[in-house]
């Protein structure tokens, strides 16, 4: 039989000890914001920005550039977009290895993303909803999504996956993007330019079926203060659904004339509710 070389067996001995326990490392994101808080006296949480479906932690960077300039520790990773309860479980143990007091924002998915992740952390102060879904137990953002009328993502009620998705299966599930021809309109309201929209187009995360459909299992909104912002042009995501998710969970609510993509077209708008909530519950 071939040994294996030194490296490869330090590798395996390197991801056991990490599997059991006996390991614990922070990531480079999580070592950023240890940094950053180090550096502003350690007072202040670390801002976890989630992104949602047909985004990518990119779409945070102008609210990231903000949030780092007045001092603020972030990190904002990306999520995989296969299964609500693996996504929550991947950010859960991210925030394992954050060190300090969190603060957890959520855009779209990101929502239902954070609910779930927070669930049981005492170290999670504040939950900051981005014309995000705030699901409770048992729902999921499709069954969310359809709760009200309003949403551009189909024009055909009884269509089995919404007209603007395009499915494309992988092994073990089907990711949905969201058309190239319907993006500015569904995600973006038609808010930014059609070079811009395209460009995001192109560059889009997709979501599985799975992501969007698994029931949520536990709602930290329930135990944790909340806020909201709710995007009154969405065409994604009802904005009588944010209202109606907001005012159930309790959250602080703010509105603004803007599209699903909210962070990207009034980012400044976004920070300051971060901003707030990092206040009033610090």
């Amino acid at each position: 039989m071939t040994s294996s070389s030194p490296s490869r067996r330090s590798a395996l001995a390197f991801a056991a000890a990490v599997t059991a326990g006996t390991v614990t490392a922070l990531t480079p994101l999580a070592q950023a914001a240890a940094e950053t808080r180090s550096g502003s006296g350690g007072t202040r949480p670390t801002v976890v920005l989630v992104h949602g479906a047909w985004a990518d932690a990119a779409g945070w960077s102008t609210a990231v550039g903000h949030l780092q300039e007045a001092g603020y520790p972030v990190i904002a990773p990306a999520v995989p977009l296969r299964g609500l309860s693996s996504d929550a479980a991947y950010l859960a143990k991210l925030l394992e290895v954050t060190p300090g007091p969190l603060v957890l924002v959520g855009h779209s998915y990101g929502g239902a993303v954070i609910t779930q992740a927070a669930a049981g952390n005492d170290r999670v102060q504040a939950l900051v909803y981005v014309a995000a879904f705030i699901p409770d137990a048992g729902e999921s953002a499709a069954a969310l999504a359809a709760k009200f009328p309003g949403s551009h993502l189909s024009d055909d009620p009884a269509a089995p996956i919404p007209t603007a998705l395009q499915p494309v299966p992988y092994d073990g599930g089907i990711d949905l993007y969201l058309k190239a021809a319907k993006f500015r309109d569904v995600f973006l309201s038609n808010r930014l330019s059609t070079q811009r929209a395209a460009v995001l187009a192109a560059t889009q995360r997709p979501a599985s079926t799975i992501a969007l459909g698994e029931p949520t299992q536990a709602a930290a909104w329930k135990t944790v203060p909340s806020y909201a912002l709710v995007a009154r042009a969405d065409r994604t995501i009802p904005p009588a659904a944010e209202r109606f998710m907001a005012q159930r969970a309790g959250a602080h609510t703010v509105e603004a004339d803007a599209p699903h993509a909210v962070h990207l077209t009034h980012p400044e708008t976004v920070v300051r509710l971060i901003r707030r909530a990092v206040k009033e519950t610090s």
